[in-house]
């Protein structure tokens, strides 16, 4: 038995739903494989796996509990540019209090600044990886998943992210 969880919210007449986290047994690989990316973009974009693999690739590797796997995909950075985001000497002022939330599947959400992906500021290395060790990723942690090499805990390397939402937060 699959009991569907989700919220209805009202805003301004509108009325949209949400579903809630993909039950236990949900085969979560028969979902659909996007990545939207939205917010504080020039444009915002619906990603998928086949539109992943015709953009520079980049892997990064994690180690947790004596295995490392070895993640590929794209750099964070270079999705959100693709979105039109203006990096480099366009992000100084007001753009450096903006950052972008990464969303899973179930809801939990982690948070990148932007200068911190940067390469001209910190260039963390932050991947949106739709392969692990060669293969698919494995179904709970499909469509996509950040991997963030660089941190010492792997919080923030989160799976099934399914949107990136770029917020500024001075306008």
């Amino acid at each position: 038995m699959m009991t569907l969880v989700g919220v209805l919210a009202v805003a301004g007449g509108a009325v949209s739903y949400s579903a809630g986290p993909a039950q236990v047994g949900q085969d979560a690989a028969a979902e659909p494989r996007v990545l939207k990316v939205e917010g504080a973009v020039a444009t915002s974009l619906t990603l998928t796996p086949e539109d992943l693999a015709k953009m520079p690739r980049a892997t990064a590797t994690l180690t947790s509990d004596g295995t490392t796997v070895t993640y590929e995909g794209v750099l964070l950075y270079d999705v959100l540019a693709k979105a039109g985001w203006q990096f480099g000497r366009g992000m100084t002022g007001k753009g450096m209090a903006s950052y972008v939330a990464a969303t899973a599947r179930d809801g939990y959400q982690v948070i990148f600044t932007m200068a911190e992906l940067d390469p001209m500021f910190a260039g963390e290395k932050v991947l949106i990886a739709d392969k692990a060790d060669g293969a698919a990723l494995p179904g709970r942690e499909m469509p996509f998943r950040v991997v963030a090499p660089g941190d010492k805990m792997h919080a923030r390397s989160i799976y099934s992210v399914v949107k990136l939402e770029v917020v500024r937060l001075r306008p």
